[in-house]
């Protein structure tokens, strides 16, 4: 049609890479170039590229001159098969993958062969002459961390706390709520993100049953909810037990017991594989006819290190007395440096946020660099992670400890020798009223003083003479009769390796 394109290819391999995508870059990254001429006006022009087999998502960024003279330019995209995205002109970016797209995208399979970006021109003067420039990022994989930087971006630049739920449900599988004549009907994934905004969370893990069709509903309403993150995520249900999947669109086959997917450790070593973090739902829960599945039971020894977190409070499973706390200090004793986390693991997204179990009840508390899906999850690895069972926006705790020279934080590793002593400051805020209580190794220490919350920032202070061996400790917060209301991760007292033990 008369337009110059220049092309050129670079390659990126960004950020830390899983250890099975350690040596293939995680996408590609081409630039088009070319200039529309008024002779070009009211008419379309196409600039093709080459899309490769084995590819999951295209994604374009277009920036043109020439806008001061009334230029207007229109944004679209074809695939070898047909039109795969008409934006008009209000769009700069767009994005097609697997799952999900862009709105005015379709998502779907991505045909290898020559795609075009397809450019209409619904107004350039006579004589004037608009350069434009396309980015086409083709990533080879679905993981967040991997995709080019403009599908990543913070939604809050800098460092801090940042507050979340990870677990919840919506029409994308059991979730519900009422219609407009008051039947249950499956709940629109709107309303639960809505309930995540109104009780002010930082970030959500939208967690439907091995269903990846809710990506492109929270594709669509991320921009609008520009302060609450939405964390792509699954749970992943079998009938051994249920897993967050968190991080990545890929699908993983969840059809334990077949041919495919003999075991867990084979789901969790796919899962692994493409960059998610796992972490087990609900392990106290009930299984069998009540609940299939919903209990952690794996018929075959599960090798704990393919795992990241568990969920030590679950919403759900809290309203009825239960707790998976134990089970987590278990694998704790048993070697295994699991991350505590919380989730609501909720299906009303109308239900009223003060009742347990509600959206951010609980709530988990992540310290990130930043507040993007990289971020969170990276803070989630390391163990920077404590757990608001009543989902307030103001509590806080923050845990130091100190040896020679050395601190560690919750979630950090801590070498002590044999009668070196330990020195532990607890942090406390908006809590009054409240109880402190320090747990080693699954035991409740003796209070070595006052431990009362008085006053809305508190520090508390204790100290611990190391014998040399293995420990971990950490603190919560009661209510004065018992009833958490904070629980912090551990600090790892002479842990040689992170996230590592033998199978259960």
């Amino acid at each position: 049609m008369g337009a110059f394109v220049h092309l050129s290819l670079l390659v990126c391999a960004c950020l830390a890479l899983p250890r099975a995508m350690a040596q293939r870059p995680a996408f590609s990254e081409q630039v088009l170039e070319g200039v529309v001429r008024g002779a070009q006006n009211q008419s379309y022009i196409q600039a093709p590229f080459h899309v490769p087999a084995g590819t999951h998502r295209v994604t374009i960024t277009f920036a043109y001159t020439a806008r001061e003279q009334h230029t207007a330019l229109d944004l679209g995209l074809l695939d070898p098969t047909g039109l795969r995205c008409w934006s008009g002109g209000n769009k700069s970016m767009l994005t097609v993958g697997l799952s999900d797209a862009t709105p005015s995208c379709l998502p779907g399979a991505i045909p290898p062969g020559t795609w075009n970006v397809l450019i209409g021109v619904p107004n350039i003067r006579k004589g004037v002459e608009s350069h434009y420039t396309l980015h086409v990022f083709l990533s080879k994989t679905g993981e967040v961390a991997q995709q080019p930087a403009v599908l990543r971006e913070p939604l809050r630049a800098g460092p801090g706390w940042y507050r979340g739920d990870l677990h919840m449900h919506t029409a994308h599988s059991d979730g519900e709520c009422p219609s407009q004549t008051g039947t249950m009907v499956p709940c629109p994934l709107f309303f639960t993100v809505d309930a995540a905004a109104r009780r002010g969370l930082d970030f959500i893990a939208i967690t439907d049953h091995n269903a990846t069709s809710q990506y492109d509903a929270m594709r669509e309403l991320q921009p609008y909810f520009d302060k609450v993150l939405l964390i792509p995520g699954r749970e992943i249900t079998t009938f051994d037990g249920h897993v967050n999947f968190l991080g990545t669109t890929d699908f993983v086959d969840f059809r334990l017991g077949t041919s495919a997917v003999p075991d867990l450790n084979t789901l969790l070593g796919n899962a692994d594989a493409l960059g998610a973090l796992t972490s087990i739902n609900h392990p106290d829960a009930p299984s069998g006819e009540i609940c299939m599945g919903c209990g952690w039971t794996p018929r075959h020894p599960v090798d704990m290190r393919l795992l990241t977190a568990v969920e030590a409070v679950n919403g759900g499973s809290e309203k009825y007395g239960l707790s998976g706390i134990p089970f987590w200090d278990k694998q704790l004793n048993d070697g295994c440096r699991l991350t505590g986390v919380g989730g609501s693991d909720n299906h009303r997204a109308m239900q009223p946020l003060d009742e347990i179990g509600s959206i951010g009840s609980p709530t988990t508390v992540v310290q990130a660099a930043e507040l993007s899906t990289p971020a969170i999850l990276d803070g989630i690895r390391k163990g920077h992670v404590f757990i608001d069972l009543a989902g307030t926006h103001d509590r806080m705790m923050d845990v130091t400890a100190s040896a020679h020279n050395a601190q560690a934080h919750a979630g950090d590793a801590l070498k002590a020798e044999r009668g070196v002593s330990v020195h532990f400051t607890l942090r406390v805020t908006a809590a009054e009223g409240g109880t402190v209580r320090w747990i080693e190794d699954g035991k409740e220490m003796p209070s070595a003083g006052d431990a009362a919350v008085n006053s809305a920032d508190q520090q508390f202070a204790m100290q611990w003479s190391s014998d040399g061996n293995r420990h971990w400790i950490r603190a919560e917060v009661t209510d004065g009769k018992g009833k958490l209301w904070l629980v912090d991760n551990p600090v790892y007292i002479n842990w040689e390796i992170a996230n590592r033990c033998g199978p259960q």
